[in-house]
């Protein structure tokens, strides 16, 4: 992949002086808002899609999606990307091979992407319920380790500790805990940001499972599945579809990961359990 240009003129967030009503009293002070800006993805100039996201990290965004969505195989097949600010949103420029646009002509998106939509722009049933890939590894993670990243990603959430609006996926290992962690507006640009990196610094994918603060939902299990990882834990629950698609994938599924519990879902061989 040949280097990412970078030129980024839109905030990741706002400030605005806003009225606070707390404990009985009124008062006026800033306030930190996350923004949310219309990246359109466009593939060898033909523009496929318009997401809602965070604008960060945008190239990891680029190439992830690219990746989980299927318009790739390879991030080697990623060979460029451009970005440029306009005056309405922001354009993302991938360059791909030739064959690779071709089969894109097919996905018919070219839809706008809202910021909580997973499946914007599937035209047909067949494109919206991809089957996921099959995951095998053999990660063994204990309860403890778990626990742990759950505080730990606490701290990694800096403009969530600003704005307290935005959805994090983080990147854990057994033996060293968070890795790396992205932050958006849509749970599945957080991902797709967190895969992105992922690839980029080439990863054992194997290696350790990914913590988001969102409900695990389908296309959270599709993605991570797409990439071999085998562990997903979410702090929320996840759905009747994200569960059977998981236990179909071979992937761990965990919900309502929080402090001290959680629940396993599918699959629960890679994950043990110890009184203290």
């Amino acid at each position: 992949m040949q280097p990412l240009l970078l030129d980024l003129g839109w905030p990741s967030y706002q400030q605005r002086l806003v009225d606070r009503w707390h404990g009985g009293q009124l008062y006026q002070e800033q306030d930190y808002i996350a923004e949310e800006v219309p990246i359109a993805l466009l593939y060898n100039g033909t523009p496929h899609v318009v997401m809602l996201a965070t604008p960060t990290n945008l190239e990891e965004f680029a190439l992830g999606f690219s990746i989980t969505e299927g318009i790739i195989k390879t991030p080697q097949e990623f060979l460029s990307a451009r970005i440029y600010n306009r005056s309405n949103g922001i354009e993302v420029h991938v360059k791909i091979p030739a064959e690779r646009l071709s089969c894109l002509a097919d996905k018919g998106r070219n839809l706008t992407g809202r910021t909580g939509c997973g499946l914007c722009g599937a035209t047909t049933l067949k494109q919206a319920m991809r089957p996921a890939n099959a995951v095998n590894g053999d990660l063994s993670l204990s309860a403890q380790t778990l626990s742990r990243a759950l505080q730990d990603i606490k701290h990694h959430q800096t403009l969530n500790q600003l704005t307290g609006s935005v959805h994090a996926a983080a990147w854990v290992e057994p033996d060293l805990g968070v890795f790396a962690i992205r932050e958006d507006v849509g749970r599945h640009n957080a991902l797709d940001k967190l895969i992105g990196l992922l690839l980029r610094s080439g990863k054992n994918l194997s290696a350790g499972f990914v913590l988001v603060t969102s409900r695990a939902s389908y296309e959270l299990v599709q993605k991570t599945a797409s990439v071999g990882i085998t562990l997903l834990a979410a702090i929320s629950a996840p759905t009747g579809l994200a569960i059977r698609l998981a236990d179909e994938a071979g992937l761990t599924l965990i919900g309502f990961a929080r402090d001290d519990k959680h629940v396993v879902y599918t699959h629960p061989h890679r994950l043990t359990h110890t009184n203290p």
